[in-house]
């Protein structure tokens, strides 16, 4: 097995964390992963992965080495791609993350649309709320909602959504809807994973900004369990518009102190490939960044 070769296999036990599914995503039998993997390491002298019986992680060798060796693996492609031309069909597996519900609604109709168009692709697709590190855990192409610390990764922004405070139109029949965050004292709160699950709401920018602390009556792990329980007419819950603009639309919602609205939080599709980006990333970050500056549902 060449080097090019054992260093593919090996980024790809990294990053699946595992032999099995690295054979899978490679179309090999796991022995012949295994033996790559123990040649590799025989023919440098060093540990790069530990195993246990329930998980492969990788070593502080290997760590380094992996770095080392998606760069170059990404350098090889470019140059592939250089030679083969900039149109080049986009061909192979992509791996995109996004925040759970925004990658329900919004992404993953992208996602079927690229693969429509491009029937040499394959893209593996992780929604999770959380932040996702692209380079540890092998992901292409991320899209963030919230500001971005300094890193090196590429970021076209597309957007931003509002947070807003909203409740059942029944549940504000009940109760006087506040017209200032301090009367949020008075109200039931729902609070839900991300946004509002700290025990402070913040409300308006730069000398009217304010925070307010919440003792929520309801704490739910889900976004669509709040929004559940909002509906239901249990109290106000605090959400990003996206999530809601259907509820909203429909009226089963309402917002209030819309006065008192912090600064709209922006969303950014990131990358992590160097000089310039492979066929397969370039054409899926224009065609999703193209899908979400026309979408305005969420604004």
């Amino acid at each position: 097995m060449d080097k090019l070769q054992a260093m593919t296999v090996f980024v790809a036990v990294a990053e699946a964390q595992s032999f099995a599914g690295a054979a899978r995503r490679l179309a090999m039998s796991p022995p012949a992963v295994t033996r790559a993997i123990t040649a590799l390491e025989e023919r440098l002298q060093v540990k790069l992965l530990q195993r246990t019986t329930r998980l492969v992680r990788v070593t502080d060798a290997g760590q380094r080495y992996l770095e080392d060796a998606k760069r170059i693996l990404a350098d090889v492609d470019e140059a592939d791609e250089a030679a083969a031309g900039i149109n080049a069909e986009p061909a192979g597996h992509l791996a995109v993350t996004a925040p759970a519900q925004f990658g329900k609604l919004y992404v993953m109709p992208g996602i079927v649309d690229y693969l429509q168009r491009y029937p040499a692709m394959s893209v593996t697709a992780m929604f999770v709320d959380r932040v996702v590190n692209l380079l540890e855990e092998g992901m292409d192409v991320g899209i963030r909602i919230g500001e971005l610390p300094d890193s090196s990764l590429r970021a076209l922004r597309v957007g931003q959504v509002r947070p807003v405070v909203c409740a059942a139109p029944e549940y504000l029949k009940r109760h006087a809807a506040p017209n200032h965050p301090s009367e949020l004292a008075g109200h039931a709160l729902i609070a839900a994973g991300g946004l509002s699950a700290g025990p402070d709401w913040r409300f308006g920018s730069g000398a009217d900004a304010l925070s307010v602390r919440v003792q929520p009556r309801l704490v739910t792990t889900t976004i669509d369990a709040a929004i559940e329980a909002a509906v239901l007419g249990l109290g106000l819950t605090r959400l990003l518009s996206y999530q809601v603009a259907l509820y909203l639309a429909s009226g089963q919602l309402q917002t209030v102190l819309n006065r008192h609205e912090p600064p709209p939080v922006p969303i950014h599709v990131l990358h992590r490939e160097g000089r310039y980006a492979s066929a397969k990333v370039r054409s899926f970050v224009d065609l999703i960044a193209e899908r979400l500056k026309r979408e305005a549902r969420w604004l």
